[in-house]
């Protein structure tokens, strides 16, 4: 398993479902899985996908600037992600990091353990 490739096609459709259709994402995490959204902490599949989905616009466009990735314990990985966020309608493009734990399934995929994103103010 080559890492990075593994980061690279998980980057792609994460931020590919959260642009078509964000509630599409619920099977990425599970009910353990954790998300800091601009501080505020979210536990669960369910709420992760109502905090999501409940965000004040309703498209948007990711160009993701870089992706880095290294393994971490128990076979999974962490992922840091950096971009632009582009929300319909919006002149300016909002610039954003993130940040994944994968962790490996049984089935031999992944599933979001820890999410952590920040809009970055300049």
């Amino acid at each position: 398993m080559d890492p990075d490739a593994v980061a690279k096609a998980f980057v792609e459709h994460y931020y590919s479902t959260f642009d078509a259709n964000r509630a599409g994402l619920a099977n990425l995490y599970q009910e353990g899985s954790m998300l800091t959204f601009e501080g505020q902490k979210i536990q669960g599949s369910q709420s992760i996908v109502a905090k999501l989905t409940s965000l004040p616009f309703q498209q948007c466009k990711h160009n993701i600037t870089t992706v880095d990735c290294q393994p971490s314990g128990s076979g999974g990985m962490l992922v840091f992600v950096s971009g632009n966020l582009q929300l319909a309608g919006e002149q300016h493009a909002l610039k954003f990091s993130q940040m994944f734990h994968l962790m490996p399934t049984p089935q031999g995929s992944f599933y979001v353990l820890n999410d952590i994103f920040r809009l970055n103010y300049a």
